[in-house]
């Protein structure tokens, strides 16, 4: 590692402002600070220290995901891999782009968005739709607003929005059956050529006919869905992670979980025949997914805690409501951005609140 780092102490005087590569500083800048601390200083008191910087926090965030990649993989083959790559190669093209433009240093945010994107799509999606898809996301979602720290919408969400919008028969035709026994498909590539033969219903669809087996939904076995959201088991592993690190608040959490759940179990009750029971939406689905990963995104969510049980109580309801009473037999992805648009109104709400109890003090 001293030897790296020689050498970019060698070679940074040329992307310095006159230098030959100047223009590029800001990928030269995360290249540097992706294999080392950031080298800024402070030059005066008063002297602080976060142990949680971006860095180390989309690196918790990544860790998290880690089971959910690996449970996809096993699920559906080797075809996830270059999804994720295109996902990275597109969306940071975007990211570096802007930020040249705007002669700001690249953030690490998009290590996050990039490996969370694929993992919400069906396993035969394209790769150009992978591409057009996250590079939708990190424009519109995040550059649009002014980058990273600044972007009302999870960028993730937004482009699996605009894929499903835009490419409805696609993205709800790529269902692929996962793979079971040792192996399952680690030694497979799933790809449009044989894509026919194996389509298989989400367990959403399935519940239209009344098909309900959740120690199958808990783990994942023989249950079609998106990349990252087969297994309720491994999306448990991930998250309990990001809570006990403190990465993700365990408020948005329960609140999203516990409302969906209480919400549909009210509906089972009144009318079973037609509703399923509140654990079985539970396992279905990306609501468990959305809820750990991306609805507790800390940029698009609420920063009060009491903000935080509101927003989560409203996304758990919305997706109950999309999923029950609406063509879409998937809403988290709406919850999440109706969620998102909510979430400053709530803040105020909140904010006003507590000053009115500090001025009759």
């Amino acid at each position: 590692m001293r030897v790296l780092l020689k050498i970019f102490e060698k070679i940074s005087p040329i992307f310095e402002e006159g230098g030959k590569l100047a223009a590029i500083k800001p990928l030269y800048e995360a290249i540097e600070n992706f294999c080392f601390a950031p080298s800024a200083k402070a030059r005066c008191a008063p002297f602080s220290r976060d142990p949680l910087d971006i860095k180390r926090y989309m690196t918790m965030v990544i860790i998290g995901l880690l089971p959910c990649v690996v449970a996809s993989l096993y699920f559906f083959g080797l075809r996830v891999i270059p999804m994720i790559i295109v996902s990275y190669m597109t969306g940071g093209t975007v990211e570096v782009v802007f930020s040249i433009i705007r002669k700001e240093p690249i953030a690490e945010g998009f290590l996050v968005t990039g490996l969370i994107f694929p993992l919400i799509l069906p396993p035969a999606t394209p790769l150009w739709m992978v591409a057009l898809g996250c590079a939708f996301g990190v424009f519109v979602g995040k550059e649009v607003f002014g980058g990273t720290g600044r972007n009302l919408f999870n960028p993730a969400i937004v482009g699996r929005c605009f894929l499903v919008l835009a490419y409805p028969a696609v993205m709800s035709s790529s269902w692929v059956k996962p793979g079971h026994g040792i192996t399952g498909r680690l030694l497979e590539y799933v790809s449009s050529a044989n894509i026919e033969a194996i389509t298989s219903a989400t367990p959403l669809v399935e519940a239209k006919h009344g098909l309900e087996d959740m120690s199958h939904m808990f783990m994942g076995l023989d249950i079609s869905g998106c990349l990252g959201e087969t297994s309720a088991l491994m999306i448990l592993c991930g998250g309990i992670f990001l809570l006990l690190t403190k990465v993700a608040n365990w408020r948005t959490v329960v609140s999203i979980l516990g409302s969906a759940v209480i919400f549909e179990a009210i509906l089972h009750r009144v009318n079973p025949e037609q509703f399923a029971p509140g654990m079985w939406h539970l396992f279905a689905g990306g609501l468990m997914f959305g809820a750990f990963f991306m609805a507790t995104d800390p940029v698009s969510s609420p920063s009060t805690n009491e903000g935080k049980w509101m927003y989560g109580i409203l996304i758990g309801v919305i997706v109950i409501l999309i999923r029950n009473f609406s063509g879409y037999v998937e809403g988290m992805m709406f919850a999440i951005l109706l969620g998102n648009i909510a979430a400053p109104i709530i803040d105020e709400m909140v904010f006003s609140v507590r000053l009115r109890l500090l001025k009759n003090e």
